[in-house]
């Protein structure tokens, strides 16, 4: 199929894609979440096919012809959905307690990083990978030691409401 999309063009969107969901599945990978490294960088990879795809089906056809008249918002929001499916299903719930919220969150960032990169938009992949990972790396370190400083004073109030034995 011809297509206004040079082949190297093409290449840098998917390989930029790739290469900046791989910050995003390391980080998962290095807490030993089950949606890690290669997850990421093929959602990431994948998002950004689809929107080449797209826009080589929009730009590639004759003027007037039927393929013209394709939407390419039609493509993102399928590529959406389909991210949306594999987020969801990365979420476990057991009881009252739920996790995975994070990992599928970075899986749709993944996708969106895709669709920036196969758009051609690379300062937006850039911005919206830097942001993620401050999000996911400072706010989750932040988040964690909350968390354990939490704990420390329900372990210290419970010890105070024992009555100490005789």
């Amino acid at each position: 199929m011809e297509t206004e999309i040079p082949i190297l063009d093409m290449l840098t969107r998917l390989l930029v894609a790739t290469g900046l969901a791989l910050c995003l599945g390391l980080e998962r990978e290095l807490r030993g979440k089950p949606a890690g490294l290669r997850s990421h960088m093929l959602v990431s990879l994948g998002s950004s096919a689809f929107i080449i795809v797209g826009l080589s089906v929009l730009f590639g056809s004759d003027e007037g012809g039927r393929a013209a008249s394709i939407d390419p918002n039609r493509v993102v929001e399928g590529v959406v959905g389909g991210i949306g499916f594999l987020g969801a299903g990365s979420i476990i719930r057991s009881g009252a307690h739920i996790q995975g919220i994070t990992t599928g969150a970075s899986i749709w960032l993944a996708g969106a990083i895709g669709v920036a990169a196969g758009t051609n938009n690379f300062p937006l992949a850039g911005m919206v990978t830097i942001i993620g990972l401050i999000i996911m790396v400072v706010l989750g370190r932040f988040e964690q030691e909350i968390l354990e400083s939490h704990a420390e004073k329900k372990v210290r109030r419970d010890e105070s409401k024992k009555k100490p034995e005789d």
